[in-house]
């Protein structure tokens, strides 16, 4: 759209529908065009357009470009939502394949491959073949692009049809974004696919170094990134891969920058001469250098990259460590950046330099960032022996100034210090007893306690530094307590005179009977019974010399540093986590013949609108499913999602049964009377369906108005339970009806307090306040299909569970009409039998059960044949959810 196109966006018109649909059935073009660029403006702003699909389908016969990319935009957005109407353009998108213009046949092919839906698939391979052949490098640039995204749609089709064979010849073609898009679309597919589809060889290799000069920037991100997946064969060929990819560093886009480092440095690692390393360590020195002069996002970035790359080779930035200095304008997540770069970079050489940057940055206002410098001196401290002393003096300096949060955070560091370097600093302890006053931070707390104790023979007024602390005990934090009771009995055992005793008896005492703490309470019974029994013991025990600690707290585990180097330029390498740690990968797993769904689609339709026309009929084709769609078929089950999908891989979560007045099993109750909700009634019931838990809902528009957008939200409950993704529900014409399945998830959001079967629900839809209501969650859809128990396992379980677990509850009401009727029914809802005994003219009935989180019920039922009145009992580990078992049970018996 040009400028003057804002206008689309102004309208304010009542009937707008029926005016566009006017305009877009003109006669003039040009009045056909505006009605376009309307109907695109109202799309954009979320405006429900599809009902127009059919007059702007119409609208593509046209050879002005602008035109037909509005209406393939369009397409684009609500094929996926009309997937039947979605055909008619078939037609015209094969036309325009063959049409004389490269760029309307790209356009063609790229928007086929953009509808993802499964019916056009199988009208896209004829053009997409052609295109992959084009004479024009811009469509089959575009074409190769348009093959990930069918592997995506329909896997076995693009192998099937030979694209992949087509793919890897494009790798051959002589124009480099051609080259470019076909590598790009073999590494997404590879992403997916749990098979080796996209190896390189050493003919693939060299035709991949040629095009990398000559594509765009982004071509040569994919290229090298394909690249960095190569091994070579020997050193010779690694430094022939490098000299030919050593340019690109020199590259203005930060993107190829750190994708040729990468590269370079999973090469460097079958390098063997040290004059070549070295070498390509300085060449590589001025590039991250000047990612840091651009904009502080992108610095960020770079900065994290840079973290990686120094720790596994610090030459190549050694003598840079100045351009990681701070400006005063830097974003406090550049800063912190940087300061962790400058403790790994800092050396003998550099140190009076760098100590004299953290001591400036300890007198900045941001508190968080003098806290992160005052902690990087000490870790430079444990890191250099030699330049620890000066480190030290820096650390006095700084308390000196008497800055609250600068003093606490120096004392936490010196304690390490001194673990470092034990009786070698000990002379400024007098200095940090002098600040003890000030301390009002747990771990500085910690820190000041454990110097006392660990020093206590050298310190003369030790037991009264800690005595002040002592009259704080009960309110001190757990991290404090703890450190006060080993300090304590440090001091007892290196001074065992009247004061410490009495010191002793009180923190024990504290320790032990006043606290709630279980790790307090624990090591002090230790020290208690050590203290008592032997004291040398004791003092080898708590005296023993320590190990001397150093600075790895900021370093990666070699194996995890390596992955992460091979993901340099992606979110793995700026989070710090591989890539399995935040993205799901979804790999393609090939079905047998007789696993497949007729619609190819796992048992899912693409949208909930075709959904309504086959996810309560039997099994069909797709050729037959439309015809079904319009009169009544048989109440079958709805075909169940499969795991990917329930798991957030794909969007259409619930399944909309086709006729909504016959829905599969027994009539839902009402949860919600059209009365009280402006006529849109639910009825709906928690299921469990092949040991999954839905929840069934039957939704009736008796409103004036069309309602759509329809979404849902579960409170707090016992079980946790959850939608397991979102409610899909066409809209529903005023006087009709729709059906969901909403698979359910456990354990999201648990409400505290006794178990209760109530679930509170919210549905709110575009044209109607939110409603609220009320529902119950029977505790029979919990019961897990592997419930069943062998006999012996039952008896001792019963004998096992104390008499306390076994509750019984007599239902007066409740008639047996036959022992097989009431077994089945029991068995219908996962609770298995056991054993069966008579007892007096009564049957005793024996049966197991589980819910979530391996709760068992060992159930004894007792009644007589067609005699009002039944006995329950159980046995379980969780008794608390016995008026729930109860309530559940009653209802299955009576219904």
């Amino acid at each position: 759209m040009s400028g003057h196109d804002s206008k689309y966006f102004s309208t304010t018109k009542k009937g707008e529908i029926p005016e566009l649909k006017e305009e877009l059935n003109s006669q003039y073009k040009d009045k056909r065009k505006d009605a376009v660029k309307k109907v695109i403006a109202a799309m954009t702003v979320g405006k429900d357009v599809s009902s127009l699909f059919t007059d702007v389908v119409n609208c593509m016969q046209t050879e002005n470009l602008e035109l037909k990319k509005l209406v393939y935009l369009y397409l684009i957005n609500y094929a996926k939502s009309q997937p039947d109407l979605a055909i008619l353009a078939v037609n015209t998108f094969v036309k325009d394949s063959q049409d004389p213009n490269p760029l309307i046949r790209a356009l063609a092919v790229r928007t086929m491959g953009c509808i993802r839906v499964d019916k056009i698939t199988e009208y896209l391979c004829d053009p997409l073949q052609r295109c992959l052949k084009d004479d024009d490098p811009y469509v089959r640039k575009t074409a190769a692009i348009c093959v990930a995204k069918l592997y995506d749609i329909n896997a076995e089709l693009v192998e099937d049809r030979g694209f992949l064979d087509a793919l890897k010849d494009l790798i051959s073609d002589n124009n480099p974004m051609v080259v470019a898009n076909a590598v790009a679309s073999l590494a997404e597919i590879q992403e997916h696919s749990s098979r080796p589809i996209f190896e390189i060889t050493s003919h693939t290799l060299s035709k991949l170094l040629t095009a990398l000069n000559e594509c765009t920037e982004w071509g040569q991100v994919f290229i090298l990134d394909a690249l960095s997946k190569y091994k070579a064969v020997d050193a010779r060929e690694a430094e022939n891969i490098v000299e030919r990819v050593t340019p690109r560093l020199q590259h203005a886009n930060c993107a190829v920058v750190l994708s040729a480092v990468k590269m370079i440095l999973l090469q460097m690692e079958l390098i063997t001469s040290t004059d070549v390393v070295r070498n390509l360590c300085k060449k590589m020195a001025p590039p991250l250098v000047t990612l840091l002069s651009a904009e502080p996002e992108i610095q960020y970035v770079a900065l994290r990259n840079i973290n990686l790359i120094v720790q596994k080779r610090p030459t190549i930035l050694a003598h840079e460590i100045k351009v990681f200095f701070c400006k005063y304008n830097d974003p406090i997540y550049v800063k912190m950046e940087k300061l962790e770069i400058m403790i790994k970079l800092a050396s003998d050489r550099n140190i009076d330099q760098v100590l004299l940057e953290f001591k400036e940055y300890a007198t900045e206002v941001d508190v968080d960032f003098v806290r992160k410098a005052v902690r990087a001196i000490g870790r430079c401290a444990i890191k250099l022996e030699r330049a620890a002393e000066r480190c030290i003096s820096v650390l006095l300096e700084l308390i000196k100034i008497k800055v609250n949060y600068v003093v606490q955070e120096a004392i936490i560091v010196i304690k390490d210090i001194f673990r470092r370097y034990p009786n070698t600093y000990e002379s400024i302890i007098a200095t940090l007893c002098e600040s003890l006053d000030t301390l009002d931070e747990p771990e500085a707390k910690a820190s000041m306690i454990w110097i006392i104790g660990e020093y206590a023979e050298r310190i003369d007024n030790a037991d009264e530094l800690l005595e002040s602390f002592l009259e704080t005990f009960p309110e001190e934090p757990p991290q404090v307590q703890l450190q006060l009771l080993t300090a304590t009995v440090k001091l007892f055992l290196k001074k065992p005179t009247e004061g410490p005793q009495q010191m002793i008896q009180v923190v024990l005492n504290n320790a032990t009977v006043e606290t709630d703490n279980p790790d307090l309470r624990d090591r002090a019974y230790i020290y208690w019974r050590l203290l008592s029994t032997d004291p040398e013991a004791a003092k080898d025990v708590v005296l023993a010399e320590k190990p001397v600690i150093s600075d790895d707290s900021n370093q990666l585990d070699p194996s995890l540093l390596d992955e992460l180097l091979a993901n340099i330029a992606t979110l793995s390498s700026v989070y710090h986590k591989p890539p399995d740690a935040f993205v799901t990968r979804v790999k393609t797993i090939q079905k047998t013949e007789e696993e497949e769904y007729p619609d190819g689609e796992g048992g899912y339709s693409e949208s909930p609108a075709h959904a309504a026309a086959t996810g309560a009929s039997p099994p069909q084709t797709t050729s037959n499913a439309q015809s079904a769609a319009g009169r009544s078929q048989a109440a079958t089950p709805a075909p169940v999602p499969d795991l990917l999908d329930l798991m957030g891989m794909d969007n259409s979560s619930a399944i909309v049964a086709a006729d909504p007045t016959t829905p599969a099993g027994p009539p839902l109750p009402v949860v919600l009377p059209a009365a009280t909700s402006q006529g849109l009634q639910i009825n709906a019931q928690l299921i469990r369906r092949d040991g999954q838990i839905f929840y069934s809902m039957l939704l009736e528009n008796n409103s004036q108005v069309p309602l759509d957008g329809f979404m849902i939200q579960f409170n707090k409950n016992t079980f946790g339970l959850a939608a397991g993704g979102p409610m899909q529900v066409p809209p529903i014409q005023p006087g009709t009806s729709a059906s969901t399945l909403l698979p359910m998830v456990l354990f999201q959001n648990v409400s505290p307090g006794p178990p209760s079967s109530l679930l509170q629900v919210a549905v709110k839809n575009n044209q109607q306040p939110v409603w609220y209501f009320n529902d119950k969650i029977p505790l029979s859809v919990l019961f897990a299909e592997d419930g069943r128990m062998e006999r012996s396992s039952f008896l001792e379980t019963w004998k096992s569970l104390p008499d306390s677990n076994e509750i019984s509850k007599d239902f007066p009401t409740v008639v047996m009409t036959s022992v097989e009727a009431t077994l089945d029914r029991l068995a219908a809802s996962n609770m298995f039998f056991i054993a069966k005994r008579k007892h007096s003219n009564q049957d005793v009935l024996y049966l197991s059960a589980k819910i979530p989180r391996g709760i068992p019920f060992l159930i004894e039922l007792t009644a007589a044949v067609g005699v009002p009145g039944l006995k329950c009992a159980i046995k379980t580990t969780g008794p608390e959810m016995a008026p729930l078992f109860f309530e559940a049970i009653e209802s299955l018996l009576k219904s």
